[in-house]
């Protein structure tokens, strides 16, 4: 069953057939994968920030001015390790997967900035691969969605590798808070169930001129404590601050661990819909 609620989507699992994947792109033997590629060589990193600070790309090697995902793993800020989802292989995309280092050995903003480091590292670099740097898009699920949405709307991180947020051609957070997230208030001292927004939280970033940005949760009553209430707020406060493209969705009978494999099929969907505008619009002369 399907039930539209304004813009925003309630899935039962059998109605994600509806959203049929994109058109089959290159197969799995056209892919080349790299691993543990450094994308921090500052001399001060330690031992530490050396062993985490490092992606892997997987990537259409016949394919030229592909698209290019960067995809955050979730963990809490905790725990968790890089991986390629499954789903988004063999999609016509690169998929950059990078690993971040985690409390308790780092405390905020050291997380996010590695975030920033790891997508900047593909705007710097992809293109030596054959990639595009106009179709970087960034997701990630839980932990991962929060860093995604705030490298997306906290424009000053990109800022420090010379990277404006808004080259970002769309961005997924799948299940992220949009209010301070968990850990860093578990390091400011604050209790877990104390809402707070400040300079840590993606709702305080809200912009109109953010790029396109698609909002996933799992069903309310299976989700962590008030994880769609505040994607909903969000997706409305940038609705308000007149953000043009934002889409909500809410996986009806899935939780916050279930929720990531189908929201790959809406970010897939969101992610095409993007390139394919691009490639619709016609060019504007100089100075227009």
């Amino acid at each position: 069953m399907k039930i539209l609620i304004s813009t925003c989507l309630l899935l039962s699992p059998l109605s994600l057939t509806a959203f049929a994947p994109p058109p089959e792109q290159p197969t799995a033997d056209g892919y080349a994968t790299k691993k543990d590629v450094p994308y921090r060589t500052e001399p001060a990193l330690d031992a530490y920030a050396r062993e985490r600070c490092v992606l892997d790309l997987y990537y259409p090697e016949k394919k030229k001015d592909f698209p290019t995902i960067v995809w955050f793993h979730g963990g809490g800020l905790y725990t968790g390790e890089k991986f390629i989802p499954e789903r988004l292989k063999n999609q016509g995309f690169a998929i950059v997967a990078p690993n971040y280092r985690l409390h308790p050995k780092v405390k905020a903003p050291v997380y996010i900035e590695d975030a920033a480091a790891a997508v900047a590292w593909t705007f710097k670099n992809i293109d030596r691969f054959g990639g595009s740097t106009k179709k970087i898009f960034v997701a990630g699920h839980s932990a991962g969605g929060y860093l995604t949405s705030m490298v997306g709307l906290d424009k000053h991180f990109l800022a420090a590798h010379d990277v404006d947020a808004d080259q970002i051609a769309g961005l997924a957070p799948y299940s992220g808070h949009t209010i301070t997230h968990f850990t860093p208030r578990k390091e400011m001292g604050i209790p877990r169930d104390q809402p707070v927004v400040d300079k840590l939280a993606p709702l305080f970033h809200v912009r109109a001129n953010a790029p396109p940005i698609l909002l996933v949760t799992g069903d309310r009553e299976l989700e962590l404590l008030g994880r769609y209430e505040e994607n909903a707020y969000m997706w409305r406060m940038l609705k308000l601050k007149g953000h043009a493209n934002c889409e909500l969705f809410e996986l009806d009978g899935f939780n916050h661990g279930g929720m990531m494999e189908p929201s790959h099929t809406l970010a897939l969907r969101f992610f095409n819909g993007i390139l394919d505008r691009k490639a619709e619009a016609p060019s504007q002369p100089n100075g227009e």
